[in-house]
């Protein structure tokens, strides 16, 4: 039975999962500062805390691509719901160590099923012209989450165990997100794999508004590449998958390894080490949420007007930039005000510019680049891939942090995002404007060929 689909149920609840995504990969930020002092924690097991949920996400995203193209997205949506649900109320009750980590690495399995399922999900919802920016919000709600966590961060910190309930107010998205996710469609590509062809048509004549040349042109491309038989790993690996495959392991390691993530997940921690108190870290740190959210918005709008390659380059530029900066900065931050403020500076533009290429452009590419038959598995393993760089550089930050300290640390940083410029412009192709099965026609047309030959590498 076909059931009315209003595009903003869509766009919100498809992305509620980036809010959580945001909020409990964010709220550990200031939360460590509290488990820290309460469990006693040494540099290792700080950075355990916080990477568990990461090592969760590893596996959420390995297992949720594979089950997505047999069990469809919206199920797995729900599914996720109910992780979080109960990974943040673990976390919340946890009496030691061992069990917090449990917990968070549950969480981090929601985490990471959210980040491999909500951008193919969106990408396969939006019309071709629209992909980008409702793909993105996907990032836009991943930034909400992490402000909110810096907003429940500040609000809680003057609680002693107020570090149980910056972890347990999760609970509450978590709940809204599986009660959303009940009114969303199935993805059409979906149904149409499965032979439901009148809900997928039903569905992409309300997603397109009723623009009827628009639904027959696309349902007949989904009919026609959905007669390729779902594929598998020697897929993935395959010749004609070789370009779509090198964009999505190269954007999931640079965009970690860039350290984007330690400056999320510990720029308080850094912030106290430049001479802020931590109530002052905490309320800068919100200050940096709410620029990073409004930056971000600005990133959705722009999404499908200015070609992702040119977004990563100078996204790179400005945040190599910006950690040089900060990174002198924090040399002579010791004792000089104007130091300490310069670096707060540097680390919200660094931010800013992650948050309004990098962070979104990334996920929104991985959604588009992947033939329909192994786009589940494809994006899955470009997310664990993305997830693993992201556990390796998490925790290791801490000890790295003790024994280099910030200054030295965040160079190594700004050059590798100098070097994700050569990568970009040399193995990443533009999709800006291409339907799904545009991208997939060409992939799968250049087997055997120079990838520039098929492929419009545009700078």
């Amino acid at each position: 039975m076909n059931v009315k689909v209003n595009n903003s149920i869509v766009y919100v609840f498809g992305a509620l999962g980036g809010l959580l995504f945001g909020y409990d990969t964010g709220v550990i930020s200031g939360a460590i500062l509290f488990i820290q002092k309460q469990m006693n924690l040494d540099s290792w097991q700080q950075g355990w805390v916080v990477s568990a949920v990461l090592l969760g996400a590893i596996l959420g995203a390995a297992i949720i691509g594979p089950m997505s193209d047999r069990y469809g997205r919206k199920r797995l949506i729900l599914i996720s719901a109910i992780i979080f649900f109960f990974g943040a109320l673990g976390s919340a009750f946890s009496p030691k160590l061992g069990i917090l980590i449990i917990s968070r690495i549950v969480l981090g399995i929601a985490v990471g099923s959210s980040s491999a399922l909500i951008p193919t999900y969106l990408a396969e919802l939006s019309p071709a012209k629209k992909r980008g920016s409702m793909s993105s919000l996907f990032q836009l709600m991943v930034m909400s989450g992490i402000l909110l966590a810096y907003i429940t961060n500040y609000s809680f910190s003057n609680l002693y165990s107020g570090w149980r309930l910056m972890l347990g107010f999760a609970a509450v998205p978590s709940a809204i997100l599986f009660l959303g996710a009940l009114l969303l469609p199935e993805s059409p590509r979906f149904l149409v794999k499965t032979g439901r062809h009148d809900e997928a048509r039903h569905i992409l004549e309300q997603m397109n508004k009723h623009n009827e040349g628009a639904v027959n042109n696309e349902l007949a491309q989904i009919k026609k590449q959905a007669e390729i038989k779902s594929g598998g790993i020697k897929e993935l690996f395959g010749e004609s998958v070789h370009p779509a495959l090198i964009i999505g392991l190269g954007l999931a390691i640079f965009q970690q390894i860039m350290g984007c993530n330690t400056v999320l997940y510990y720029a308080p921690t850094i912030l106290t080490q430049v001479g802020f108190g931590v109530q002052a870290a905490l309320l800068a740190h919100i200050g940096i949420g709410i620029f990073n959210v409004i930056v971000t918005a600005i990133a959705v709008v722009i999404m499908d007007k200015i070609d992702r390659k040119k977004m990563l380059i100078y996204g790179a530029i400005g945040m190599g930039a910006s950690l040089l900066v900060m990174s002198f900065s924090m040399k002579f931050s010791t004792g000089s005000s104007i130091a300490s403020i310069i670096c707060v500076i540097a680390l919200t533009i660094y931010i800013a510019f992650f948050s309004a290429t990098w962070g979104p452009v990334m996920w929104v590419m991985i959604g588009e680049v992947f033939p329909l038959n192994i786009r589940g598995l494809g994006n899955s393993f470009s997310s664990v891939i993305n997830w693993s760089a992201n556990m390796i550089v998490s925790l290791t930050f801490p000890t790295l942090l003790n024994h280099f300290g910030t200054g030295s640390l965040f160079i190594g940083y700004g050059v590798i995002c100098f070097l994700s410029i050569w990568f970009v412009h040399y193995k990443v192709f533009e999709t800006r404007n291409r339907s799904l099965e545009e991208i997939e026609a060409t992939l799968r047309n250049r087997a055997g060929k120079n990838v520039k030959q098929d492929l419009p590498i545009n700078v």
